[in-house]
């Protein structure tokens, strides 16, 4: 066998650099370039950094919500699982809705997919939380949708 590393402090340090290394984030700020930085580092996709779009001061109205207890209300069970609960600075709550019961006739109900019904059982939870969509363009989409109906933002 090759010789590897096996030191997993190592390895974690080391994958991080490579992002820092390969991935163009002089675009972000501190708190935008950390996120990037992960957001990188769960996908192996360096080239994410390139692609994401944000508005002004979202990491410190995000970063806010954590502190404060917000829930991080999630499309999959894919990005739920990715996320580290020792690193949510309040306990916050990780909420990932698509295997409820309910979606399947939801679903249905407004002609879209279980992604986008998912969505609508984030009601009671929605306002100033955190929202995290890994694979369910849809569940954007429709969020946003209810976003322009009225509903509260995250």
């Amino acid at each position: 066998m090759r010789p590897y590393e096996k030191n997993p402090q190592a390895i974690y340090a080391e994958s991080f650099a490579t992002v820092r290394k390969e991935a163009r984030l002089d675009r972000f700020g501190p708190g935008m370039e950390a996120l990037a930085i992960r957001l990188i580092h769960a996908c192996g996709m360096v080239e994410v950094a390139d692609r994401l779009a944000f508005s002004d001061g979202v990491y410190a109205a995000g970063q806010a919500a954590l502190q404060a207890g917000a829930p991080v209300l999630c499309d999959c069970e894919m990005v739920g699982a990715g996320i580290i609960r020792r690193y949510l600075p309040a306990g916050n709550e990780v909420i990932v809705t698509l295997n409820d019961p309910k979606v399947p006739g939801i679903a249905a109900g407004i002609g879209n997919t279980r992604s986008a019904a998912a969505v609508e059982l984030w009601a009671e939870r929605l306002e100033g939380a955190v929202v995290a969509v890994g694979n369910a363009p849809t569940a954007l989409f429709h969020l946003l949708e209810l976003i322009d109906e009225g509903a509260p933002k995250p």
